[in-house]
């Protein structure tokens, strides 16, 4: 590899790790839009919800989330943050200890 392709490589990984930052400093997702829009996904209403723990990483927020009947759930939204303009792609979920199908760019 040239010393060119290495400060470009550089460049890039700097880059994108200002990015995960200014999108996880910047995520404006409220707990009641992560419920609604997690609750869209499984099949519940919001109200059927609570947030066991949430956090964001990048441009993912991660959330576990129980039921009122006592299913726990596991969720991804990516979106939410300055980067994205606020707008978020559908969540992602499974039940809790089960792996969580992401749907590929595009897909």
């Amino acid at each position: 590899m040239t010393l060119h392709k290495i400060t470009l490589a550089g460049a890039l990984l700097f880059t994108l790790a200002g990015c995960n930052s200014i999108a996880s400093s910047t995520n404006t997702l409220t707990d009641e839009q992560i419920k609604s829009q997690s609750a869209g996904a499984l099949g519940y209403s919001p109200s059927d919800l609570s947030i066991v723990s949430r956090r964001t990483e990048g441009t993912n927020t991660y959330v576990a989330l129980k039921t009122n009947d006592n299913q726990q759930f596991n969720c991804i939204i990516n979106g939410g943050n300055l980067l994205t303009l606020g707008m978020t792609n559908p969540p992602s979920c499974a039940k809790k200890g089960e792996q969580i199908k992401v749907a590929p760019f595009g897909g």
